[in-house]
């Protein structure tokens, strides 16, 4: 009896591991019909400041009406306070920005998703097109997250938006990389467009993308648009920095100064930063304060690009 119980166990790990095994295989070997794309993302950088400087002030006005973005914000009831401070802030930078919600809330308007799984919503946006054809540049973030959108113009200067690619922070997880949805994910149009044809084919771009447990939205964003040969591309300045953040510009400048002080000011976090994640509704107040109020001089980006906001825009 002891031994038919100790195979019976045995079997059953030994299963369980097979399982385990056919599940991460599946999201990991992701091919393109029948055969397998392998790609190393690449470092995706922003223009140097020296070519943009030469920029006529004419070709100035034609860039800055070239370039139109759709922000979309993921957000559900408990995020009601940093919503708030979002939407008082620098969303008001983007072309448009439609708050996506779990469930409808009175206080806040809203595009109602049904659904608390934020996997569930993310499609659901990506399927809203009732503005597509307006815009060439799709960023998606979640309410913690504080973007400045100029930046984001900047480091698109040179970028084809009719180019199946998206890019923001890269991760890689096995064989595949993904842009790591807590600091901000763009798509061009062409990857929107590409996916939207994808999320009505379910052996894909499934609306659940595990057997056994659930991986995250933005891995499996990155699974469905690999079928579509869309490739997670990392977000860098002219020096190599990164531009989507993680942290809080507060966190970013406190570790600094604990360990190298002497580089603050120029250091780790790059001067044409897109995003930052991780702040309170003050923060974001005070971050808004520091980037469209306070106004330093001499900084060599000043006035050297202007993006115009849209009509009736109540852009600050």
């Amino acid at each position: 009896m002891l031994s038919e119980s100790s195979s019976f166990l045995k079997g059953m790990m030994l299963g369980s591991i097979f399982c385990t095994l056919i599940t991460m295989l599946g999201h990991i070997r992701i091919g393109y019909g029948n055969r397998m794309y392998h790609h190393k993302h690449h470092h995706l950088q922003a223009p140097n400041k020296e070519g943009i400087l030469k920029i006529s002030e004419h070709e100035h006005m034609e860039l800055s009406k070239s370039f139109w973005v759709y922000c979309v914000i993921l957000v559900k009831p408990k995020d009601v306070s940093v919503w708030a401070a979002v939407k008082e802030t620098w969303t008001k930078h983007c072309d448009k920005a439609e708050f996506f919600s779990s469930e409808k809330v009175k206080v806040f308007e809203s595009i109602n998703m049904e659904t608390n799984d934020m996997w569930l919503m993310m499609r659901k946006a990506y399927a809203f097109d009732k503005y597509r054809d307006h815009y060439n540049w799709f960023f998606l973030a979640r309410p913690s997250t504080f973007a400045i959108i100029e930046n984001l113009k900047y480091f698109l200067l040179k970028k084809d938006p009719s180019q199946p690619f998206y890019l923001g922070d890269t991760v890689k997880s096995g064989d595949l990389d993904y842009v790591n949805m807590e600091r901000g994910i763009v798509l061009s149009i062409k990857s929107m467009k590409r996916l939207n044809r994808l999320l009505s084919v379910p052996e894909k771009c499934p609306e659940q993308g595990g057997m056994i447990w659930k991986i995250s939205e933005d891995k499996q964003l990155a699974v469905c648009l690999k079928y579509a040969r869309v490739f997670a591309e990392n977000a860098e300045d002219s020096e190599g920095k990164d531009l989507f953040n993680t942290k809080s510009v507060g966190l970013l400048i406190k570790e600094a100064t604990a360990n190298q002080p002497n580089l603050v000011v120029g250091g780790g976090c790059s001067d044409m930063a897109v995003t930052f994640n991780g702040l309170t509704p003050n923060q974001m107040h005070a971050m808004m304060y520091g980037v469209y109020r306070l106004r330093p001089f001499g900084h060599i980006f000043n006035d050297a690009l202007v993006f115009l906001p849209p009509n009736g825009s109540d852009n600050d």
